[in-house]
C-alpha cells in the first residue's frame, strides 16, 4: 500500500490532510488510512465528510484543540498520584474546550445535520471545571481554596509584616552601625548588614558574613522569635496545598472515564472535520458509490494541481468496456490522466471527496500501479527489467475487482518485442475481468485495442498549429505520436522526412 500511495501521490494528499488535523491521534489515523472494503462503511464515511464540509461552510471552523498531555493527567490521577497545578489548569482548559465544541455543535443542530448531534457524546463536567477554576488561578492555589489555607496565609502575611516592622525599627535605631540602610534575606532569615566592629552592639544571631569579612549579617532577636512561627505556618500552608491538589486529583480520577470519552470524541471529530477541510481545499464532491464495476468522472482534476492549471477530465469505464488504452505524444498528459483517475478512486474509497464536478466510483479490492521509470539501482535492474518485475507482481494480484493503471506499456526494450509484451499484458488483464487503464506509444497496440471487445482506444489531444498538448482525454479515438508532423513543423527538410517515413512504414 505504501508504494501505491507514493506512485499515485496519495502520500502527498495525506501530508496536506494531516496539516488540517490538530490531534496526534487524527494525524496517525490519516497516516494509516487505507481503502475501505465495506460498501456500507464507505457510504457512512463519505456522509461524514459531506456533513463536516457543510458545517464548515455554514458555521465556520469548530473550536477543536489538540488536548496533548490530558490522557497522561488522567492516568496519573487514576493511579492515585497528585496532579500539579499546571496539569490541573490544563485539565480545566480542556473542559472549557469541550464546552465550546459542545456549544458549536448545538448551534449547528439548526441545519438538521446528524454530525451536529455528536454534542450529546460530550460532557463538560461543569462541577469539576468550576471547582478547579475556583481553587486554582493564575498558576497558583487561590487563597480562598479552603478556610484553613486562607487562615494560614493571613497569619503568614501578619508575621512577615511584623518582622519587617521590627527590622525597620532596629535599622532606624542603629544607622551608624550598619553598612547599608536596608535589610536583606540570607538563608531564609531577614538580616541587617552590620559593620564588623559593631556586631556585639546588636542583639541577634549572626547568619552570614560578606566575602571580605567587613560586614556581618545579623538576624535581630526581636525578629528571630517570628522566624520559627513562620516556618511552622509555611509547613501548614504546604500541607494544606497538597491536600487541595490531592482532592482535585481524586475528583479528576472519579471522572476519568468521562474525560477519556471526551478526548476520544474530540479526536474523532478532529479526523472527520479534517476530511471536510480537505474537501474545501480542492473543492471536492461526494462521489456516488456502486458495486457494479463502473467509474465515471465528470470534470475530474488532480487534487494536487492548481485549479487554473487543470484541464478537466471526462472519463468513464466499466459499462461497455473494461480497458482503456491511451495513446498520444509525450508531454501530452497521459500519465497525469491515469493518475487522476486512480487517485480520485483511491481517495473516494478512503472516505474522501473527489476532485470532480460529479463522480461515480466502484468498490475496488485493490489498486495496482506501474508508473514511473521503475529503475532499481540497488538490485541492478534496468528500467525494462524493473517494469517487468512490477508487472508480473500485478498480474499475480489482479482480479475482477481490481483497478489497474500502467504507464508506457512494454517500453524500455526492442520496439517489436516490447509491442508483443504489451499485447500479452493486455490479454492477461482482460482475462482477469478487472478494470484497467494503460498508456502506450505502439501503433500495433492501438490496432489490437481497436479489434478487441471491451477494450477501447483513447487519446490525449494535441494542437497541431501551436505544437502544444491540450491535455484533453478523448475516449473512442486513438492518438498519434505526431513525431513526423512535429519534426516537419520544427524545420526538418522534406527529403529527411520522406526517408524517415519510408524507414518506418516502407
Amino acid at each position: 500500500m505504501v508504494q501505491t500511495d507514493k506512485i499515485l501521490e496519495f502520500d502527498k494528499v495525506k501530508e496536506k490532510w494531516m496539516e488540517l488535523a490538530l490531534t496526534e491521534w487524527a494525524k496517525e489515523k490519516i497516516k494509516d488510512t487505507v481503502p475501505i472494503m465495506s460498501e456500507n462503511e464507505l457510504i457512512a464515511r463519505q456522509r461524514e465528510t459531506s456533513e463536516a464540509r457543510e458545517l464548515l461552510e455554514k458555521s465556520g471552523n469548530p473550536p477543536l484543540v489538540s488536548l496533548s498531555g490530558i490522557r497522561e493527567c488522567i492516568q496519573t490521577a487514576a493511579k492515585g498520584d497528585c496532579l500539579s497545578i499546571s496539569q490541573l489548569e490544563d485539565m480545566e482548559k480542556s473542559l472549557v474546550a469541550v464546552m465550546r465544541l459542545k456549544n458549536y455543535l448545538s448551534r449547528c443542530k439548526q441545519w438538521e445535520i446528524s454530525l451536529a448531534y455528536y454534542d450529546e457524546n460530550l460532557d463538560c463536567l461543569d462541577h469539576l471545571k468550576e471547582t478547579i477554576g475556583m481553587q486554582i488561578r493564575n498558576g497558583r492555589i487561590d487563597d480562598n481554596a479552603s478556610k484553613d489555607l486562607k487562615s494560614f496565609r493571613d497569619e503568614i502575611e501578619r508575621n512577615e509584616r511584623c518582622m519587617r516592622e521590627k527590622v525597620d525599627a532596629v535599622i532606624r535605631a542603629n544607622k551608624e552601625s550598619l553598612s547599608d540602610h536596608f535589610s536583606t534575606l540570607r538563608n531564609g532569615h531577614i538580616c541587617i548588614p552590620v559593620k564588623k566592629e559593631y556586631k556585639y552592639k546588636i542583639k541577634g544571631n549572626v547568619i552570614d558574613k560578606s566575602s571580605t569579612g567587613s560586614t556581618v549579617f545579623i538576624e535581630p532577636s526581636s525578629v528571630g522569635k517570628y522566624y520559627e512561627a513562620l516556618q511552622l505556618l509555611r509547613v501548614h500552608e504546604e500541607n494544606e496545598e497538597h491536600r487541595i491538589l490531592y482532592s482535585l486529583s481524586a475528583m479528576a480520577a472519579d471522572y476519568g472515564e468521562i474525560l477519556e470519552q471526551n478526548i476520544s470524541m474530540i479526536e474523532k471529530l478532529d479526523f472527520i472535520f479534517s476530511k471536510g477541510k480537505l474537501s474545501l481545499e480542492y473543492d471536492g464532491t461526494e462521489p456516488k458509490i456502486n458495486t457494479e464495476r463502473y467509474i465515471r468522472l465528470e470534470d475530474g482534476r488532480h487534487p494536487l494541481m492548481a485549479l487554473t492549471e487543470c484541464v478537466p477530465l471526462q472519463f468513464e469505464i466499466g459499462k461497455s468496456f473494461d480497458g482503456v488504452v491511451i495513446t498520444g505524444p509525450n508531454t501530452g498528459g497521459k500519465t497525469v490522466a491515469i493518475k487522476t483517475v486512480a487517485l480520485n478512486c483511491m481517495m473516494a474509497q478512503c472516505g474522501l471527496h473527489v476532485a470532480c464536478k460529479k463522480a461515480e466510483i466502484c468498490m475496488n479490492s485493490n489498486f495496482l500501479c506501474d508508473i514511473g521509470d521503475g529503475q532499481n539501482i540497488s538490485e541492478n535492474l534496468s528500467t525494462f527489467s524493473a517494469h517487468i518485475v512490477n508487472v508480473l507482481e500485478i498480474l499475480k494480484k489482479v482480479n475482477r475487482d481490481s483497478l489497474v493503471v500502467m504507464d508506457e506499456l512494454g517500453s524500455g526494450t526492442d520496439p517489436t518485442e516490447g509491442m508483443g509484451i504489451a499485447i500479452a499484458i493486455l490479454e492477461e488483464l482482460q482475462k482477469s475481468g478487472g478494470l484497467f487503464l494503460v498508456t502506450t506509444h505502439y501503433p500495433e497496440v492501438k490496432q489490437y485495442a481497436d479489434k478487441k471487445a471491451r477494450i477501447v482506444n483513447a487519446k490525449m489531444t494535441f494542437d497541431k498549429e501551436s505544437l502544444k498538448p491540450l491535455y484533453q482525454l478523448v475516449i473512442g479515438e486513438a492518438g498519434e505520436s505526431c513525431a513526423f508532423y512535429i519534426a516537419g513543423k520544427m524545420g526538418m527538410p522534406e527529403e529527411m522526412l520522406k526517408t524517415a517515413m519510408k524507414a518506418a512504414y516502407g
